[in-house]
């Protein structure tokens, strides 16, 4: 059976909250090894939030970064093979150092090079995997994944596959949809904020993945979990798309309000705004 966490809601903003300002005050070094068509606005998301960007994803530099930063963003969308020799060189360097890492299986299933690639990763275990439904779906081996990075599964599908990835991994999944879903081994956590634009701008989801390895930077500090993180994470940023859709006629004038908004957005406002729920998964 499942039992519902006492005033959910309230610690996952509170955390949010309190990780919202620590990054602000001391803004992580996030080294995003990202898609070509992402990379730029991603590099904004972090700017505008308050964090950090180095999009340092060469082989001979990829390591010893990854040693430094404070968090990691290793994106498949486009796995060129340069990239993929550096996202292996710095999964290796932030093991070693002990940085925590996203992994964002971008497309995974049916396309085999991208597919390869993220089950090795799977296996040196990232501290957060984000993805669509059918991304984490393919990456559990349960289905042959959607089209492209278009999601033809929804949320509630992936639940069991985004907890027997926690699983493996020891960390936390964070399934992207309407209604957000972070799951660790035995806790869920779903995010009702958020608005529709995201999915019509290129990099909405993408850069949520950065804005993760963001606030598992800020979580070195406050000890708090990768699923409390993730959710963090997930709750500002889609806090953020709400007041950024508000008064956005089209996706274009969405982007930049987006980036407005996340420099906008305050600790303060995140309890009050917050749409969360938990379950803890317990014996029957």
């Amino acid at each position: 059976m499942n039992a519902r966490l006492e005033t959910s809601s309230e610690s996952v903003a509170g955390s949010a909250a309190n990780l919202l300002s620590v990054l602000r005050a001391d803004p992580p070094l996030v080294q995003c090894i990202t898609n070509a068509v992402v990379t730029g606005f991603t590099a904004n998301v972090l700017l505008a939030l308050g964090a950090a960007p180095a999009m340092v994803d060469i082989t001979g530099e990829a390591g010893g970064f990854a040693a430094i930063a404070s968090g990691v963003l290793v994106n498949l969308g486009t796995p060129t093979p340069e990239q993929r020799a550096a996202m292996r060189e710095a999964v290796g360097g932030a093991g070693t150092a002990g940085t925590p890492w996203v992994l964002d299986p971008v497309a995974v299933g049916a396309l085999p090079v991208r597919t390869a690639l993220a089950h090795d990763l799977l296996a040196l275990r990232p501290t957060v995997i984000r993805g669509n439904a059918s991304e984490i779906l393919a990456l559990a081996g349960r289905t042959l994944g959607g089209r492209g990075v278009d999601a033809l599964d929804g949320t509630e599908a992936a639940a069991d596959a985004a907890r027997e990835l926690a699983g493996r991994t020891g960390g936390a999944v964070a399934v992207s949809g309407p209604v957000d879903l972070v799951v660790d081994a035995d806790t869920e956590i779903r995010i009702a904020n958020g608005d529709a634009l995201l999915t019509r701008v290129t990099g909405g989801g993408c850069a949520l993945g950065a804005v993760m390895a963001a606030f598992l930077g800020a979580a070195r500090q406050t000890g708090d979990t990768p699923l409390i993180a993730a959710s963090a994470a997930t709750l500002v940023y889609t806090v953020a798309a709400e007041d950024a859709a508000r008064g956005a006629a089209r996706p274009g004038s969405f982007a930049v309000r987006l980036l407005d908004a996340l420099a906008a957005v305050q600790p303060s406002e995140l309890a009050a705004r917050a749409h969360v729920d938990a379950v803890r998964a317990v014996a029957a």
